[in-house]
């Protein structure tokens, strides 16, 4: 791979669908403005292998769900770089124009990512035993997502959530309210971040 962290094994093809997500985000971000202006300089690091380390965290995956998608990160690196193991993504983003840039990106790559132009809370009840994993990176609380995607946790789904240097914190909190099977596994580009893999959980009493 010509940029990003050498050590990524990732094919040829994958390498220059990659590649070719780079450059439209940076063509679409000019008009649309789909990730924060800071991070284009960093978008190797901040966003695509930031997104790609999640893969192998569930290798036997066949479906994916990513909540909030906006441009891309997770689900539709997720969705390229999974490609060649048959992998769908689904990708759920209620904002019109990031949809249009990721269906646009599906398409010039021909992966299987499935766009959903639609608010989370309504799209989840339907995948309910039908999703291998979930994932949800910079949306919001820990607490937060676990009100979202507990129907999803209960029925088998594993949890793949990054998130910053607030993250042991984050699941104390959450711990008030749910017995949850979780782990932290090292971010490979930030030291300070963690990915929560959770893969049970249940409802305390109230």
């Amino acid at each position: 791979m010509k940029r990003g962290i050498p050590d990524l094994d990732v094919s040829r093809e994958t390498s220059e669908k990659l590649e070719l997500l780079e450059r439209e985000l940076r063509r679409w971000q000019a008009i649309k403005n789909l990730v924060g202006p800071a991070t284009l300089d960093h978008i190797w690091d901040r966003h695509i292998v930031d997104s790609l380390q999640l893969l192998d965290l569930a290798p036997e995956a066949k479906t994916w769900l990513d909540l909030g998608s906006g441009a891309g990160f997770p689900g539709l690196v997720l969705a390229i770089a999974g490609a060649e193991r048959g992998l769908k993504v689904h990708l759920v983003e209620s904002n019109s124009r990031k949809c249009a840039f990721l269906r646009q990106i599906a398409r010039l790559t021909e992966v299987s990512a499935q766009v959903h132009e639609a608010r989370l809370e309504t799209v989840i009840p339907g995948f309910v035993g039908k999703t291998d994993v979930v994932s949800a990176r910079a949306l919001a609380s820990l607490t937060q997502l676990l009100e979202w995607t507990e129907p999803l946790l209960k029925a088998g789904t594993m949890g793949l959530f990054p998130k910053g240097r607030d993250a042991e914190i984050e699941l104390t909190e959450a711990r008030k309210r749910w017995t949850v099977e979780a782990e932290f596994l090292p971010s490979c580009t930030d030291s300070d971040a963690r990915i929560l893999r959770i893969t049970s959980i249940e409802s305390l009493p109230r």
